[in-house]
């Protein structure tokens, strides 16, 4: 296979240039259309060119096709614990960092630890493998990347649980897409290659389905394209003449709001590679004393939630909401504005203040955009 050969070379080029880990991720649509089958195939061919590569954690989930790829490679003991009165078998992050291998293969970046362990997630776990030199190859599906979390949900109804932060996507060095059409997706599940036959019917009923499958292939071959255009952006000289861009976005105490104007405001930042805040001007009518608990609470988690996403977050006191946007704006050097729709509550009040027309000839002087988010 010529392609995976030379993806295979490409890898092992990184792994020679830098002394901190070299990251590498499989990106799906969905379960079943082969990545960690993908990153046995890799592991097999690095450890053919004389490469230290172990397995520090990898789900088969009975699949036969990927058990057999495990033939011959390292493998690294799960650790066992018990939680709740089972024991439990957990990826053993300290044994990967005692024996240092060149290169490993960590399954389901987006697992949850099991409660009591030093980190609460895997992915935390790798950056730590990273930042002792050692190299990974890892694997998440689209519906685990943060920022999509409302759009995989309205596409699937469910909301997604595990997730990573955009952060951790932009630190990889190679992002791979798997990529199978909706129709050969759902061959694998009829032949039972990727559930036991007593889910078929329940999967085909469910998840897999054309439509759904479609729509998330489109914001898997959405997300490794803005991945490369933003290496080409960062590797390439003759992009560094382009402006920065800098994105504001502001957002209420309105928390279903401000979550979707944080999240596609981080999805902007990361197509453009770009640095982002998150505003919230907090006026007399909201100060601690007269804003409720449960809104206070999720202002503090929307707050997280921008810096998990890779947002500097800033609370500013201002009277006037239009007038502090305006400030912030011009200190932090934005170059676009992100609110949300015009009949929410930021935006509401922002155009019935005698200061809009002042805001836009501001930031119209200022060569600043504003984005009205849906």
């Amino acid at each position: 296979m010529p392609e995976e050969n030379e993806s295979v070379e490409h890898f092992l080029e990184l792994i020679r240039k830098r002394r901190k880990g070299k990251f590498k991720i499989y990106i799906g649509m969905s379960a079943g259309v082969g990545k960690t089958y993908r990153m046995l195939q890799e592991a097999q061919t690095l450890l053919r060119n004389g490469v230290d590569v172990k397995i520090g954690y990898i789900e088969t989930h009975g699949r036969s096709e990927t058990e057999a790829l495990l033939a011959g490679l390292p493998l690294i003991p799960r650790r066992k614990l018990f939680y709740r009165g089972k024991e439990l078998d957990e990826f053993d992050k300290q044994a990967v960092l005692n024996l240092h291998p060149e290169v490993v293969v960590v399954d389901e970046l987006a697992h949850s630890n099991i409660e009591g362990s030093k980190n609460e997630k895997r992915w935390q776990d790798v950056i730590e493998i990273l930042d002792a030199g050692i190299n990974v190859i890892s694997a998440i599906n689209i519906q685990h990347i943060e920022s999509l979390n409302g759009e995989v949900k309205s596409i699937t109804g469910i909301e997604v649980s595990e997730r990573i932060p955009d952060s951790v996507l932009r630190m990889a060095d190679e992002v791979v897409n798997i990529d199978l059409t909706a129709e050969e997706l759902v061959t694998r599940l009829k032949e039972g290659k990727i559930y036991t036959k007593d889910k078929v019917e329940t999967a085909m009923r469910n998840f897999f389905q054309s439509e759904k499958i479609l729509q998330l292939r489109e914001l898997a071959l959405k997300e490794v394209a803005s991945q490369v255009e933003r290496k080409i952006e960062t590797e390439l000289p003759r992009y560094q003449h382009l402006r920065s861009e800098r994105f504001l976005a502001c957002i209420s105490s309105n928390h279903e709001i401000a979550k979707k104007v944080i999240r596609k405001t981080a999805r902007l930042a990361t197509y453009y590679n770009s640095r982002w805040a998150v505003l919230y001007v907090q006026t007399p009518r909201e100060d601690g004393n007269r804003i409720g608990l449960a809104a206070q609470r999720h202002l503090i988690n929307n707050f997280k939630l921008a810096t998990e996403l890779g947002a500097e977050v800033i609370k500013a006191k201002n009277d006037n909401i239009a007038r502090g946007i305006i400030e912030v704006a011009e200190q932090q050097k934005s170059t676009t504005i992100c609110l949300g729709k015009p009949h929410l509550s930021l935006a509401g009040v922002i155009l019935n203040t005698a200061v809009f027309n002042q805001l836009l000839n501001k930031l119209s002087a200022a060569d600043i955009d504003i984005v009205i988010l849906s």
